[in-house]
């Protein structure tokens, strides 16, 4: 590969990497493990105290290519109270960003079989940006990126969560606010702010037999003034010893994913996921997602 080709790769992933991250937050494949990312009132829902681990990175051999890591903890405090705490870290070529939450929540039963949670979100962001680098590679700038300085900004969020044994309702916006970050136009880079984004999310668990039910899942994804995005997974739960599915984000791409429950309360759990938009010529656009779940 030529030092030419390799310039413009370089260029198409900034391009893509502010593009995408401007219209959504990081998407995970193991989303319905995830959920306190997404919504603060998961919180505690489960009985058990989760810890759990996630990585996710795209465009395997492009250097600088995004890089997702979260880390979450949740546990029910009391009869009615829940609590958790996440990190989610992001990288892109010039950007980075360090997002740290506390969510607390609050459940209503409202009968034997189904509880209510409202939950709350309190975070602050640390988010950088190595503008020099889009001089490097000859990538526009707005003159208002001149000596750009790292910002750290507070937010909140807020979510609705209906749980009963075999299906769930989501409802959250967890991040309020919008801060300023990079934005990108037609290969012009300039200061904008981030957008609100809402998460509109469902399931419900099929019994097939003794010891094999069908796990269903659609995420609705909406950011303002951008295509909303839909995604579906189904997946195969065979009794609680391993799980294997599949999911379609539509218009974006297809995975596989499969868990195992390698000890009692200890998973572990690896998708994998293949863009169905055009690869930019010299680019692996192919996903990976490691995921740690632990229950105590």
């Amino acid at each position: 590969m030529n030092l030419i080709h390799k310039i413009q790769i370089i260029v198409a992933v900034i391009g893509c990497s502010l593009l995408s991250n401007a219209q959504q937050d990081p998407n995970y494949t193991f989303f319905r493990y995830n959920m306190n990312i997404y919504n603060p009132a998961y919180a505690g829902s489960s009985e058990a105290t989760e810890f759990s681990l996630g990585i996710r990175s795209q465009w395997a051999g492009v250097e600088g290519a995004p890089e997702s890591q979260s880390a979450i903890f949740g546990m029910p405090l009391g009869n009615n109270i829940g609590i958790g705490a996440s990190i989610l870290n992001d990288k892109t070529f010039i950007e980075q960003q360090t997002w740290m939450a506390i969510d607390i929540s609050y459940s209503i039963r409202l009968n034997q079989e189904v509880q209510l949670y409202f939950g709350i979100k309190g975070s602050a962001n640390s988010y950088d940006a190595n503008t020099e680098g889009l001089i490097t590679y000859g990538v526009g700038q707005d003159a208002t990126l001149d000596n750009y300085e790292s910002r750290f900004t507070p937010n909140v969020g807020a979510g609705a969560y209906l749980k009963h044994d075999r299906y769930f309702v989501s409802l959250s916006a967890p991040r309020l606010l919008t801060p300023e970050r990079l934005k990108e136009n037609n290969g012009q880079v300039y200061l904008g702010e981030d957008r609100i984004h809402a998460y509109l999310s469902g399931g419900y668990t099929f019994l097939l037999g003794r010891t094999l039910d069908l796990k269903t899942t659609g995420m609705l994804r909406y950011v303002d003034a951008s295509p909303v995005s839909v995604e579906f997974t189904g997946v195969l739960d065979f009794g609680e010893r391993f799980e294997f599915g599949a999911g379609y984000r539509y218009n974006e791409s297809l995975s596989g994913l499969v868990l195992f429950n390698i000890s009692s309360g200890f998973n572990l759990g690896y998708a994998y996921e293949t863009s169905t938009q055009k690869a930019i010529d010299g680019i692996d656009n192919n996903t990976h997602e490691l995921f740690m779940r632990l229950a105590l």
